[in-house]
């Protein structure tokens, strides 16, 4: 049993209920760690059982505390002091909402002004030595909300549910064209043609993508959606909506560009439901989506 009130970012504390299994049942069946994050934790020597420290095969009794130390490391990124809108922060998880045109982690192109950049900021205001771990990323041109884990017990974690499709991840999107039916799904394999490309493709050769929409809004020439993926390829949106002949209005890779009424992607991750890694209660998280689109659709409206 995760003992709630004595969590701290850096540590797990958990309580054994039983007796008779091993310090390594209790990491693997229990608290679900990785191989590799145990190897960890085996070579810093930082798990203890009453405050001693314990070797894998240490049987445990009812009543046990496990105490887990999760050594502390650089955030890896140069701290600036750039604004960053914080909409969700427990001692595992940190979710922030992304403003468009930023990048998340620096890159050749991009080597500063970034949400990695901006985290690490926060972190050090703080007084947190936290390595930063991104559990999901966004297009630069593509707003909303990013998750990152403080600590790699929690990036696992996430990961996995991410993997196994049990984080909800929720979008609005500004269409082009008015979308005929009310609600469909889109079950499509995304494509890399090549190493170098950019773009990406629905082609049978690809990883198998799932887009669910529904039209909140029609206008003279576009529709505004409500979007969930249960996968999560790369622009996989932005390409199931080309696909369907309906192209993010502003989109200038799977559509064109239009300076008069938006100067990006009409793309915006709104909504985040996800379990707290380690008590499980549910959390959900939410971001208004931005001025630049609430202006779009004011225009589409206007036209019609």
């Amino acid at each position: 049993m995760i003992e709630r009130e004595r969590q701290e970012t850096g540590r797990i504390v958990y309580s054994c209920t039983g007796d008779g299994k091993t310090l390594r049942n209790i990491l693997e069946e229990e608290l679900n760690m990785s191989s590799r994050f145990m190897s960890k934790l085996k070579k810093t020597k930082t798990i203890y059982v009453n405050g001693k420290f314990k070797k894998f095969d240490y049987k445990v009794s009812s009543g046990d505390i496990v105490d887990i130390v999760m050594e502390e490391e650089e955030s890896g990124f140069d701290a600036q002091e750039i604004e960053v809108s914080v909409k969700y922060e427990d001692f595992d998880m940190v979710v922030v909402d992304k403003p468009p045109f930023m990048v998340v982690h620096p890159t050749k192109s991009h080597d500063s002004g970034t949400v990695a950049n901006a985290i690490a900021n926060y972190f050090q205001s703080k007084g947190y030595q936290i390595r930063i771990r991104f559990v999901n990323r966004l297009d630069m041109n593509t707003s909303g909300l990013v998750m990152i884990a403080k600590n790699p017990y929690a990036h696992h974690i996430i990961s996995e549910e991410m993997k196994s499709n049990n984080v909800v991840k929720k979008y609005r999107t500004i269409v082009k064209g008015v979308v005929k039916d009310d609600e469909g799904t889109i079950d499509e394999p995304i494509y890399r043609p090549t190493e170098d490309s950019i773009m990406r493709t629905a082609d049978p050769r690809g990883q198998r993508a799932l887009t669910h929409y529904s039209v909140m809004e029609r206008y003279e020439d576009a529709s505004l959606l409500d979007v969930r993926i249960e996968t999560g390829r790369t622009h996989q949106i932005r390409v199931h909506m080309k696909h369907i002949g309906h192209p993010v209005i502003g989109d200038e890779l799977y559509g064109e560009a239009d300076e008069n009424l938006i100067g990006r992607q009409a793309l915006h991750a709104y909504s985040l439901e996800f379990s707290q890694p380690r008590t499980k209660e549910k959390a959900r998280v939410s971001a208004d989506i931005p001025q630049d689109m609430q202006d779009l659709i004011w225009k589409l409206k206007k036209r019609g």
